[in-house]
């Protein structure tokens, strides 16, 4: 049962990648992003992977001379760009020394970084500062996971934010409803929705709002500690593919 756990789970972060295997960390890892970014809501009244609005809202603030604002902005987008800048150095890294956990390196400081979240985070809120300091602490994360899906699926997935699930749900369902009136020909062919895809994008907005009420009710009950069943997800996933590299290496 071990075994057949750790082949299963190897295959969803393994270096080599399969369209059920982009389908399994991208639905997991979509949940996970719902339910930090709606705890962290709650947590601080700030949503953390939403860059188009903390971008918008650093405009208007410079617009309107609140530098205050405009610095707490750069102080959450800044982070993101760190978050994924580290994704693909970690990636890179691990593909320069053939590591088989290239994919999980990065996933396995996000577990790390919401194990010390849910752990420590307990200890300074409600303190007037604890949102300057977990909004970064945040959107790292939430950065740093969206580079790691992007890398892995080859940009064909985002996990922590749905505006461009939503938008190619839309387009396939504008393909799926378009009535072929006009006879096919080669140069005009029927139009026909990518039903697969339209399944794929569905899953991964579902998760992500099943995740953002599992997130949220997580904080209204346990506050930060509901991070760490999130963290220990992620370490579950990543732990065959490390503990292959650590085999290889002895």
């Amino acid at each position: 049962m071990a075994n057949r756990y750790a082949v299963s789970v190897r295959r969803v972060v393994s270096s080599e990648r399969t369209e059920a295997a982009d389908i399994q960390l991208g639905i997991t890892l979509t949940f996970i992003a719902g339910a930090i970014n709606a705890g962290g809501f709650l947590a601080v009244g700030q949503y953390t992977s939403h860059m188009s609005g903390i971008f918008s809202a650093m405009a208007d603030n410079l617009a309107l001379g609140a530098f205050g604002l405009l610095a707490i902005g750069l102080g959450a987008f800044l982070p993101f760009i760190a978050g994924a800048a580290c994704s693909a150095m970690l990636i890179n890294w691990g593909r320069r020394r053939h590591r088989r956990s290239l994919y999980a390196l990065p996933l396995t400081l996000e577990a790390l970084l919401l194990l010390c979240f849910g752990v420590f985070g307990v200890s300074y809120h409600p303190r007037p500062e604890a949102g300057l300091m977990i909004v970064p602490f945040l959107t790292f994360i939430m950065g740093l996971q969206n580079a790691t899906v992007t890398k892995i699926s080859g940009a064909r997935m985002r996990t922590t934010h749905v505006t461009g699930i939503v938008t190619d749900i839309g387009i396939e369902l504008g393909k799926l409803l378009y009535w072929n009136r006009l006879p096919i020909e080669p140069e005009r062919p029927a139009v026909m929705a990518d039903r697969r895809k339209l399944c794929l994008l569905s899953s991964l907005l579902a998760s992500f709002f099943a995740g953002g009420v599992i997130g949220a009710l997580g904080f209204k009950y346990v506050g930060f500690l509901a991070c760490v069943p999130l963290a220990l997800l992620l370490l579950a996933l990543v732990a065959p593919s490390l503990a292959d590299d650590l085999r290889t290496r002895r």
